[in-house]
């Protein structure tokens, strides 16, 4: 019988919208009972540039290409909205935004986890004495109680990519933003909580645990926002969503947007949402994600590690008393990279670049140093090719650009596997799931 259809007496076919706000592009699939996809919608996310290292997106624009996608795809694939039973939301990580809690108004455009507006900051907190003191308490105290909660902070260093640090620049730079805040009129929220917001016309204000604990600013081991860390960044308490469930009922999106309220049953950070879909359910498995960056991540169950070696400890996810903890080593530019290459003419499709790196028999000694985003240890590092020759040719620059990303991968599997990051050996690894 045709999906859509139903027998006299039978129950309504019922179907689930999935969509995925990524750095590239925002994609919808509409999946039936069988979860097959039956209908899908994509469209490209535009980043603006206002200033050199600085990425945004207008919040606007993302919003009516989210609510754009699932229509699309609803359409698609031939159905209505009355049969949509609920949606979930996956989205990217990082990036985040503040908003006026009375008005709604945003103080500015989403702030990218690309961006590297706050590079001069971190470099100042990284060199500074108070950073180097801490270090020194937290090493005391994990060297006392053995507590894998005092590790993490005695080797802690910031980046770029933390919304920490990104949102200490708002309040240091924006003064609307700093005053809202004074006055608890002040919003924070990744990406998943502002379409939260906005689908339920402002009634739910949350977020989930995988999506706060990749902000640098959530506690994992407490499962709370980090008082200590907003007072060190002077960023103020009270302008954080509460945390929920990743599977939980948030509520449903406005009538007016699709037609019909449809229940939003689930929100997820992107690399824990892939970590899911892989099914790496159990302690030991292993996936690796490649889009605009390189995610590798370990599933380590119920425990929590910390690790020396920049890894960094996440909440996969949280469904009722379940929390699975992951370890997880990112490359921030693998798509950036590719793209890069693509724009500047070394190749036209993507799929000439394997043609292209297996007419040679290796790279000619060029290598490719990766840095279009910034570096944990050196915000200030660029990409750049090394070894190049008279003889160098298109294609010796495309496979030494595949060649960084397999040299990358080897490195935190190594990590990730051999080091007390994730306390397991290789054959205590169950295998790994590769996702493109």
């Amino acid at each position: 019988m045709p999906c859509g259809r139903q027998e006299s007496g039978a129950a309504p076919a019922r179907y689930v919208v999935g969509v995925d706000v990524g750095s590239t592009v925002v994609k919808c699939h509409v999946y039936d009972r069988a979860a097959a996809v039956r209908g899908s919608s994509c469209r490209p996310v535009e980043s603006l540039y206002p200033r050199p290292g600085w990425v945004e997106l207008e919040p606007e624009l993302l919003w009516s290409q989210f609510v754009a996608v699932v229509k699309e795809a609803v359409q698609a694939a031939g159905l209505h909205m009355r049969q949509i039973a609920g949606l979930g939301i996956s989205t990217q990580r990082g990036t985040f935004i503040t908003w006026h809690k009375r008005t709604g108004k945003p103080f500015h455009n989403f702030i990218s986890w690309q961006d590297l507006r706050s590079a001069e900051l971190v470099n100042s907190w990284n060199k500074s004495l108070l950073l180097k003191v801490i270090h020194v308490i937290f090493t005391v105290l994990h060297f006392l109680t053995g507590n894998d909660r005092y590790l993490a902070p005695s080797f802690l260093t910031f980046s770029t990519q933390q919304t920490s640090m990104k949102l200490s620049w708002v309040f240091k730079n924006m003064y609307e933003a700093e005053e809202a805040a004074k006055k608890n009129y002040c919003c924070f929220g990744t990406v998943d909580t502002w379409l939260l917001y906005r689908l339920t016309k402002g009634s739910v204000y949350a977020t989930d645990y995988s999506n706060a604990s990749a902000t640098g600013v959530f506690e994992p081991f407490t499962k709370c926002w980090n008082p200590t860390l907003c007072n060190l960044l002077s960023i103020p308490m009270s302008i954080y969503p509460p945390v929920k469930d990743t599977s939980f009922n948030f509520g449903s999106a406005d009538s007016e947007i699709f037609g019909v309220p449809i229940p939003i049953m689930a929100v997820v950070a992107d690399q824990q949402s892939a970590m899911f879909g892989e099914c790496c359910f159990d302690p030991g498995d292993v996936k690796l994600t490649m889009g605009t960056g390189g995610f590798w991540d370990v599933n380590t169950g119920e425990h929590l590690f910390a690790s020396r070696r920049g890894l960094y400890p996440l909440i996969g996810w949280k469904i009722g008393e379940e929390v699975v903890y992951l370890t997880e080593g990112c490359m921030s530019d693998i798509g950036t990279a590719i793209k890069w290459a693509q724009d500047i003419n070394l190749f036209t499709n993507v799929d000439e670049t394997e043609k292209m790196a297996r007419s040679i028999v290796d790279s000619q000694g060029v290598c490719f140093v990766p840095g279009f985003q910034v570096s944990v240890n050196d915000p200030y590092l660029c990409a750049s090719f090394m070894g190049l020759k008279p003889s160098t040719t298109r294609n010796h620059l495309v496979r030494a650009i595949l060649e960084s990303v397999a040299f990358r991968y080897w490195k935190h599997f190594m990590e990730c596997i051999m080091l007390n990051a994730t306390k397991y050996s290789f054959k205590e690894t169950n295998g790994f799931m590769i996702s493109l």
